[in-house]
């Protein structure tokens, strides 16, 4: 009867021509909430559901911190040398070729100069995007500049740490930068100029063990993973079972290892106010 039978056959899709949903338009936070990707975009990357902050590269930290998102950035023709011509499954320059490619960046960290509730301020932000915000020469040779730019400039510095450490590729070379922007920073405060150190997830490695311990104010977004070496190497080093989250921001704020966490959305007004503070200048409020 036609009734239990297909008499027509409707509209069919081939499986190759069938056409997923497009990536972007929802992202799922790791408490397992669905957030709407323009929400997140407008919520500066931090879902509202969950208060969890995603991690962001330079680009967005700049259009979050500067006025207008008008700023100038600077050194952005230093690109990486292969001073050990390290190899493994692939050479050293074939990976900054292809990080380059990928991120659009020429190394892990950008620098950029301009004005933060119309004060001016000269801001170095990590990518981890780029072979996982590692430290090497440049990472090095760039904050070094952004000092002499602050000191010449008489700007503020805000460094934004995120990073999986020295880079491995260039070996003894990548350590000397923890030496290297340790020394500038001395420069720095002896210009009695501010230096304020914001570790975003992770801050790790190298970096937490330089430059990111040695602002002036060190500051820190919610859940942020902060450590030098990993939990497992912490344990058997210490032999000792360590608490859960031991290397987290909210631990690390409790014990006094950093000075303050901060949502993404008032870190303008934050890091202003501590700049205000370490400048002894009238407190203001910022809006």
């Amino acid at each position: 009867m036609a009734w239990f039978k297909r008499t027509k056959k409707g509209i069919q899709t081939t499986t190759k021509d069938k056409k997923d949903t497009p990536e972007g338009l929802w992202h799922k936070t790791p408490s397992g909430k669905i957030v709407d990707n323009d929400e997140l975009i407008k919520n500066n990357y931090v879902s509202p559901e969950d208060n969890f902050h995603l991690r962001i590269g330079s680009k967005e930290y700049f259009e979050i911190l500067f006025d207008e998102n008008d700023y100038e950035v600077l050194f952005g023709n230093l690109v990486s040398a292969d001073p050990l011509k390290f190899s493994d499954n692939k050479s050293y320059p074939q990976r900054v070729k292809e990080a380059n490619k990928k991120t659009g960046l020429n190394d892990a960290i950008q620098v950029a100069y301009g004005k933060s509730f119309g004060k001016n301020i000269t801001i170095a932000s990590m990518d981890f995007t780029y072979i996982g915000g590692s430290m090497g020469s440049v990472v090095g040779e760039k904050i070094s500049r952004a000092i002499d730019h602050a000191i010449k400039f008489k700007s503020p510095l805000l460094i934004i740490s995120k990073s999986g450490g020295a880079r491995m590729m260039e070996g003894a070379i990548s350590l000397m930068q923890m030496a290297k922007t340790s020394a500038k920073l001395t420069q720095l405060s002896k210009n009695k100029l501010p230096y304020i150190s914001l570790c975003t997830d992770p801050t790790t490695g190298g970096t937490t063990a330089s430059f990111a311990m040695l602002g002036d104010i060190i500051i820190s977004e919610p859940g942020a993973l902060i450590g030098f070496a990993g939990p497992r190497v912490v344990k058997d080093t210490t032999g000792q079972d360590l608490p859960d989250g031991f290397q987290r921001s909210e631990f690390l704020l409790e014990n006094g290892f950093i000075d303050f966490i901060s949502h993404r959305n008032d870190l303008k007004k934050k890091i202003n106010m501590y700049i205000d503070l370490i400048l002894n200048k009238p407190l203001r409020s910022y809006n």
